[in-house]
């Protein structure tokens, strides 16, 4: 029997399980590599903390789950289903996408099949596909209206016209406004300097109402402090009578206590080493 199989013959309180896992209320996914393609693959004890949250409580038509034997159990019926299959973990490689690299996991189905909260189980599953089918059948639709558009009602036909004729006015303002305020802009330069723009947030990454506000501004750049150009110089706006620290002598130790430099680093603020968590925990 295949897995689309065995899918199929899952009873509908198994496929809420299943669904609530595959949503963003699930177990933290990992990525994988199996026969060469990419799966999704989780830890068996992240599933469990997933039915024993209140948002699983909140499904319906799903098994009631109140401790983690009881988690553990649901989960235990739900793995024969083969939604998502046990697998052993392998060596990690390197996975290039573009400019983008991951790590990921090589991992091989295991052929002992069941469930613990210390193993690692892959999805054969994509959750549900209504939006996919949704989305395909609007864009056939929108193919076929673009298609017949000659046999659309006159009064249909002339309220696109002018809605096309509509948002091209307003693409042909737009570049007259950004037109017009370049010359205004070379003509203030030379009669006002430093120059006025009209609409100075135009083209600014702001929301359309602000790209009109303030309606003009004067042409004045901010200036950056200057960083140092030669070792031992200061920045642009320090106070130039400031000693260097690295000039003054340093303090001396006082009577029955250790000195800064006999200190070791832990002690003195330098370089601590943090514990970085293990990503399987």
């Amino acid at each position: 029997m295949s897995l689309l199989d065995q899918q199929k013959d899952a009873p509908p309180e198994v496929r809420a399980v299943i669904n609530f896992l595959r949503s963003k209320n699930g177990p933290k996914l990992r990525t994988g590599v199996l026969n060469g393609k990419r799966v999704d693959y989780f830890k068996g004890s992240g599933a469990v903390k997933a039915l024993l949250t209140p948002a699983y409580a909140k499904l319906k038509n799903a098994p009631k789950v109140t401790s983690e034997a009881e988690a553990t159990a649901v989960l235990s019926q739900t793995v024969r289903h083969a939604f998502f299959l046990r697998v052993d973990r392998g060596e990690s490689i390197t996975l290039t996408s573009g400019q983008t690299k991951t790590k990921a996991k090589v991992v091989t189905v295991n052929q002992m099949q069941l469930f613990e909260q210390e193993m690692y189980y892959a999805w054969f599953y994509e959750g549900s596909q209504w939006t996919t089918y949704l989305g395909g059948a609007l864009m056939v639709v929108v193919l076929l209206a673009g298609v017949m558009f000659p046999l659309w009602p006159p009064m249909f036909r002339q309220g696109v016209s002018y809605l096309s004729m509509g948002v091209l006015g307003l693409v042909g303002l737009f570049f007259v406004i950004a037109i017009l305020r370049l010359i205004f802009w070379l003509i203030t330069i030379v009669a006002a300097p430093p120059g006025i723009w009209i609409f100075p947030q135009l083209f600014a990454d702001v929301g359309f109402v602000d790209s009109f506000i303030p309606f003009w501004e004067w042409d004045i750049k901010v200036k950056k402090k200057g960083k140092k150009s030669k070792k031992g110089t200061k920045e642009e706006g320090s106070r130039p009578d400031t000693p260097d620290d690295s000039l003054r002598p340093p303090k001396a130790a006082s009577l029955g206590s250790d000195s800064e430099i006999s200190r070791p680093s832990s002690a003195r603020g330098g370089v601590t080493v943090e514990d970085v968590k293990d990503e399987d925990d």
